[in-house]
C-alpha cells in the first residue's frame, strides 16, 4: 500500500510551503488539491462556464487539460497548455476555488482524479479535506492552523514582495470570508480529521514547523524514510 501523509487546514497556514518541503525530503509526490480547484475556477472563466451551474462545472472537471511539471526550475502549472502557475496564486483565483469547491458534485468529479495522485513511493496530500474524505485511511492526518490576523499577514508580506500593493485590511476580510465559506459547506467542510494532529503555525517559523512534521513521521514509524 503506498504511504500518504495528509496536510490539511485553511489558506495561509503554512501548509503549502511544509507539503513541498517534506514530498522533497522523503522523495514523494506532490498533490496541492488546492490547484485543481483554482484550475477549474480558472478554466470556468475561459470557457464562459456559469459558477452558479455545478453540473457544468463538473463536465469541465473531467475534461480539464492539466498537468503539473515538477522540473528542476520548481513546480510550473499548465492548462491546456498554458503556465498558469502564477496567476493560480492570485486572490481572485482562490476565491473562485473556494466557490466552485462548495458543490459537492464538483468535489466528487475531482475525488477519483486526486486520489490516482497516490502512487509510489508515496504522496504528500496538501489540501482542505484530504484526511477527512480523500485519503481517510492515510497512517499520518496533519492539520496546520493560524490566527486569520497571522495568514493575513503571510500573504501580505508575499503579495508586497510580488510588487503588488494591497490593503492588509481587504486581506483580513478575504481570509475570513473564506474560512466562513470553506467552514461552514455542506461538502466537506475544512475541519481537522478525527485523528488528525493538529498544529497551530502562528509564532513557530517554517523550520520549526517542518521540524515539528518529520518528528510526527518518525513516531509514527516512518523514521526509516527520513534516514534514506
Amino acid at each position: 500500500m503506498v504511504t500518504v501523509i495528509t496536510i490539511d487546514g485553511p489558506s495561509g497556514a503554512g501548509k503549502g510551503t511544509i507539503s513541498r518541503m517534506l514530498a522533497d525530503k522523503l522523495g514523494f509526490h506532490y498533490l496541492d488539491s488546492g490547484a485543481l480547484y483554482r484550475l477549474l475556477g480558472l478554466a470556468a472563466v475561459r470557457h464562459s462556464v456559469d459558477l452558479g451551474k455545478p453540473s457544468s462545472l463538473s463536465v469541465l472537471a473531467g475534461h480539464m487539460d492539466i498537468d503539473f511539471d515538477t522540473s528542476d526550475k520548481g513546480l510550473r502549472v499548465l492548462l491546456e497548455g498554458e503556465d498558469v502557475t502564477v496567476e493560480l496564486r492570485s486572490e481572485n483565483t482562490a476565491t473562485l476555488a473556494s466557490q466552485v469547491a462548495s458543490y459537492p458534485m464538483v468535489r466528487t468529479a475531482l475525488l477519483q482524479r486526486q486520489q490516482l495522485f497516490a502512487r509510489s513511493p508515496g504522496l504528500i496530500a496538501d489540501g482542505r479535506d484530504m484526511g477527512t474524505v480523500v485519503f481517510p485511511d492515510a497512517p499520518l492526518k496533519i492539520y496546520l492552523t493560524a490566527t486569520a490576523e497571522e495568514r493575513a499577514k503571510r500573504r501580505h508580506k508575499e503579495l508586497l514582495e510580488k510588487g503588488e500593493d494591497v490593503s492588509l485590511r481587504a486581506l483580513m476580510e478575504q481570509v475570513r470570508s473564506r474560512d466562513e465559506r470553506d467552514m461552514s459547506r455542506d461538502a466537506s467542510p475544512l475541519v481537522p480529521a478525527e485523528d488528525a494532529i493538529e498544529l497551530d503555525t502562528s509564532t513557530l517559523s517554517i523550520q520549526e514547523v517542518m521540524d515539528t512534521v518529520l518528528n510526527l513521521v518518525y513516531l509514527k514509524g516512518l523514521a526509516n524514510i527520513i534516514d534514506q
